[in-house]
């Protein structure tokens, strides 16, 4: 019977239908193992799946395989472990009463098949397989920095992609601009290679073959590592690159900055550009306007040309010439032509007018300019428009007709482009005095600073009754401010000073009284000014050559009516006071007729009488009296005086 049955069991274990013959090892189909997943660092639970009775337990022996070898490395006999000496001796260890064999610190080194074979009832085993994994770095991408040119007969470097420290190997996709690439015969090629490291880690390195057209001048490249951890499937990028592209200049041109119109005096650039890559070397000549003939103008290592600022001249037709230095040919752009407006300098005619006071004057303006010009005439002192247009005429001239006016030319197309020019009307008439007569505060052996001021066509000259250091200063060619200073001694109290405007046409005195400061006799005075701070009045300001310059009372004025006042609020409030803590102590009968004498300290007397009349009807006062107990005198009317008198 021994015979049949191994034949049996052979042909049964060819065929795959037959159970495996217990205790020999070997002869049967083994069972799938079971898979177990960690990260390169973790603890891996080693499962034995034997049946979970005691009995079973107490008795394992575990077993790696490597090379289709098994090497004991732990034994478990009355549920006690120990591990085999070897390179696990230090890493294993029970857990779940036995169940459990853990294995700390896992690296790449560890993937393989462990095995679990227990001997009661009858010899058992059970098959772990242990993957391991560990994510890469970020990827490192290094672009080629030397350029591509788009003429190279064959694909070039485009970029290389590393990720360092991965397991298993990582997969490597090539992206430009959000699109995978992919093998390309003659066109794409993708060349990859990884390094097993001490540690069984592996770093991949990918290097990406592309050859590329004009188009590719700004396209993105970056590559992507895919890789798997026990918690699925994950994936890094790296940073996007653009590689320099190489292609000849097929185009030149010119631009300008600002953009817009021009004006004098702006800041204006003429840039060359060109759609070659590199840039040729750029040169700009601009056509001279009378042999027609280009001229090459300087430019900065840019071939870029600035104005600054920039004028009408500079305005005609510009070139560039952009000189491809690989290939020695020079491409021209198209003529620009550049336009600076301007605005020529502005003329009045007549251009220093004098007239008699009555008589009319005609003031006209000219200007040329790139564009249609507005005029405008204002009157210098106040700002304010006088007319629009270039011509401004001046009926029956007046004495306050003389001064500046301006005339502004302007192109309201652009912004900021005017000229300007500046006339004096003199209008003839005898000097005219800021004031007639002024009296000024003083005191005595000051050094006093006087000021006197005329105007007039001819323009006048001051002098001055008393000597002193005198000094001049024209305000405009018709107007003159002279200013005198002078030690005050009595005799200049007495006499007072003149300044006396002279011209052809006549002359005109003011006077000034020089009084002392007193403040006693010191009182507001519209003709009164102090020496301490003397002024001028504006020639705006004043009438005619008889006016007078009106100034408020100074500080020291001011402040007598300020204490007599503070002085008359304190007695009122004194008086107040007494009055009512008279009536709260009963000694004031608000209600009693007749008159009464208050006594009062004799201090106190013969300052103040106060009448206090009541409305009250006699019937009334009598119940008033008749409640207190006292009598009232039958001619009393009911009107009360208080005698305050101290």
């Amino acid at each position: 019977m021994g015979l049949p049955r191994l034949v049996c069991a052979f042909l049964l274990a060819a065929c795959c239908c037959c159970p495996r013959v217990a205790g020999v090892p070997g002869e049967a189909e083994q069972p799938a193992p079971e898979l177990v997943e960690v990260e390169v660092g973790s603890t891996a639970l080693l499962k034995c799946g034997l049946s979970q009775s005691q009995g079973n337990l107490s008795h394992v022996d575990w077993f790696s395989v490597h090379k289709e070898k098994r090497i004991p490395i732990f034994r478990v006999r009355q549920g006690q472990g120990q591990s085999e000496p070897g390179e696990y001796q230090h890493r294993l260890s029970l857990q779940d009463r036995g169940a459990t064999l853990a294995l700390t610190q896992v690296t790449p080194h560890d993937e393989r098949i462990f095995l679990c074979q227990g001997k009661r009832p009858r010899s058992q085993e059970h098959r772990i397989q242990l993957r391991v994994y560990k994510a890469p770095e970020e990827p490192n991408i290094q672009v080629n920095a030397l350029g591509i040119p788009v003429d190279s007969k064959e694909p070039e470097e485009v970029a290389t992609c590393v990720g360092r420290n991965g397991y298993p190997i990582p997969q490597v996709i090539w992206y430009k601009n959000g699109r995978p690439l992919k093998e390309e015969k003659n066109r794409v090629h993708i060349q990859s290679s990884q390094t097993v490291e001490s540690s069984g880690l592996y770093t991949l390195q990918s290097i990406l073959k592309a050859q590329l057209v004009k188009e590719d001048k700004d396209a993105q490249f970056y590559c992507e590592l895919n890789y798997r951890l026990p918690s699925g499937n994950h994936m890094k990028e790296s940073r996007e690159v653009t590689v320099p592209v190489f292609y000849p200049t097929e185009k030149v041109w010119l631009e300008v900055e600002p953009v817009g119109m021009l004006k004098e005096g702006d800041r204006v650039e003429i840039r060359c550009l060109a759609d070659g890559n590199p840039p040729p070397h750029f040169s700009i000549s601009k056509q001279n306007p009378s042999t027609r003939e280009a001229e090459e103008e300087t430019t900065n290592d840019n071939g870029v040309l600035v104005l600054e600022p920039a004028q009408k001249e500079h305005s005609g037709l510009y070139e560039c010439q952009g000189l491809d230095l690989d290939t020695m040919i020079s491409l021209p752009s198209e003529p620009q032509e550049l336009l600076v407006n301007y605005v020529s300098d502005v003329r009045v005619s007549p251009a220093a007018p004098e007239r008699q006071e009555g008589s009319s004057l005609t003031l006209t303006c000219e200007a040329e300019s790139s564009q249609d010009l507005e005029f405008q005439w204002l009157r210098e002192e106040t700002g304010q428009v006088l007319e629009r247009g270039p011509v401004l005429q001046l009926h029956d001239l007046k004495r306050e007709a003389g001064g500046s006016y301006r005339c502004v030319a302007s192109v309201p197309s652009i912004p900021g482009l005017n000229r300007t020019q500046l006339v004096n009307v003199a209008v003839f008439g005898p000097p005219w005095m800021a004031f007639k007569e002024r009296k000024v505060w003083v005191k005595e052996n000051m050094m006093l600073n006087l000021s006197c001021e005329a105007s007039g066509h001819p323009r006048p000259t001051i002098s001055w009754n008393v000597n002193g250091t005198t000094s001049e200063q024209d305000q405009d060619p018709q107007r003159v401010l002279s200013t005198l200073n002078v030690l005050v001694t009595p005799e200049l109290l007495e006499t007072g000073v003149e300044c006396t405007a002279s011209s052809d046409l006549g002359k005109n005195t003011s006077v000034l009284f020089l009084e002392l400061v007193n403040l006693t006799t010191l009182t507001p005075d519209s003709n009164t000014t102090t020496g301490l701070s003397t002024s001028t009045a504006s020639p705006h300001t004043r009438a005619n050559s008889t006016s007078t310059e009106r100034k408020l009372p100074e500080p020291e004025s001011q402040g007598v009516v300020i204490v007599a006042v503070i002085v008359c609020i304190l007695v009122l409030a004194v008086l107040g006071a007494v009055l009512y803590f008279l009536y709260k102590k009963g000694k004031l009968p608000c209600g009693r007729s007749g008159k009464q004498e208050i006594t009062l300290p004799p201090s106190h007397k013969s300052e103040f009488v106060v009448e206090v009349k009541s409305d009250k009807l006699p019937e009334e006062m009598g119940l008033l009296q008749g409640s207190s107990g006292d009598k009232r005198a039958p001619g009393d009317q009911g009107e009360k005086y208080i005698d305050l008198r101290h």
